[in-house]
């Protein structure tokens, strides 16, 4: 069974969320504090998933993800890089997917950067909203996703600092290399292209705004009593990315 590690530290609040959505895809967990790691890092090397969950790490001091950020870019990228080496997927949800960027993990794409800053209106924004997943995405997080039904189609989001920018060339690089995995319906927060996630090259490394990890029953849906049968006849969306990523590192192995 593979072995999922979630990386929490002061602030974050989404951890249990987290490990949950991995335990019910499938894998076996583990809780590990960032600075424990930075001092023992030898559970990423047994790790086969990573995660990076959603919160306030470190109350958002000086900028969201900033200081979880500096401190793995410093203690954990040899582990993380050589977990991505052999294999393993790693996602970051909301703040997690802004320590995936400002450590440079994401995009990926050597001379680009991204980042991710205040929503256009400069508020808090705590709401469902609609995605389309991109099919011709390398991303092996949001796999057969593309396509679904308008009612399937959502998922929550909770942020201020999450409008995506990169310059007009990185956009096209990911474009073009099937890097955007997921994209808002609307113009929710001001991100470019209205991205809302994005994976590397390798397509195991992910990082989204919204949370799929609060949309693993159906039951968590805002009108969950009048969907109909046939949609709920399969998984959420939130649960099946999970599954996705388990099926992705047991089929070749990350150890």
């Amino acid at each position: 069974m593979p072995t999922a590690l979630v990386i929490r530290t002061a602030g974050t609040n989404c951890d249990q969320e987290l490990l949950r959505a991995f335990e019910l895809a499938g894998a076996e967990t583990r809780l590990a504090h960032l600075e424990a790691l930075v001092s023992d890092p030898t559970p990423i090397d047994k790790a086969d998933l990573i995660g990076f969950p959603g919160g306030f790490s470190y109350g958002d001091d000086v900028a969201s993800g900033r200081i979880f950020a500096m401190h793995t870019r410093l203690g954990l990228m040899d582990s993380l890089r050589g977990a991505i080496d052999r294999g393993a997927c790693v996602i970051g949800i909301c703040n997690g997917f802004q320590v995936l960027v400002q450590t440079g993990l994401l995009p990926g794409i050597e001379g680009h950067r991204a980042a991710l800053t205040v929503n256009a209106g400069g508020s808090f924004i705590s709401d469902w909203y609609g995605v389309d997943f991109e099919d011709s995405s390398k991303c092996v997080w949001t796999r057969g996703l593309a396509g679904e039904g308008e009612d399937a189609s959502i998922l929550p989001i909770a942020h201020g600092e999450g409008c995506f920018i990169a310059s007009e060339e990185a956009v096209k690089l990911l474009n073009q290399s099937g890097q955007v995995a997921l994209r808002y319906k609307d113009d929710v927060n001001g991100s470019v292209d209205r991205i809302a996630g994005i994976c590397d090259p390798t397509g195991r490394v992910f990082g989204l705004m919204p949370h799929p990890e609060r949309f693993l029953e159906w039951n968590r849906h805002p009108s969950w009593t009048r969907l109909s049968a046939e949609t709920k006849a399969v998984e959420p969306i939130g649960l099946r990315m999970f599954r996705n990523a388990v099926e992705a590192v047991s089929s070749v192995g990350a150890r």
